[in-house]
């Protein structure tokens, strides 16, 4: 059985030495505050009937109350790590190059 030819990729770009790769992870400590709305997932820490909240069983309202906490964490580490960019990008910049020259202007950015 013959196997099929893949794709050609195109051209592969050179990294120059210093040059961020433009697919690097970028780890902020911001980021572990996203494990917070995992940890309710844990079915075993709420799989009970009481308290109670307004008649509601403790497995409903501490779901709900956890899907405020998850917006909360996102919207904090959001706030908190907006300022790093894309990885490969220079600050003041946007990361869509079609912009081009007009987005240097604004930027008062030097070529």
């Amino acid at each position: 059985m013959a196997h099929p030819i893949p794709a050609d990729p195109g051209p592969r770009r050179q990294i120059r030495a210093g040059e961020p790769d433009r697919n690097a992870i970028r780890f902020s400590a911001w980021n572990l505050l996203l494990i917070v709305p995992l940890l309710m997932l844990i079915t075993s820490w709420f799989n009970h009937d009481g308290p109670r909240l307004f008649g509601m069983p403790f497995f409903y309202w501490y779901q709900f109350a956890f899907v405020f906490v998850g917006v909360a964490c996102v919207a904090i580490v959001h706030l908190a790590t907006r300022h790093l960019g894309a990885p490969g990008t220079r600050p003041g910049l946007p990361a869509n190059p079609d912009e081009g020259d007009a987005a240097l202007d604004r930027a008062g950015t030097d070529r």
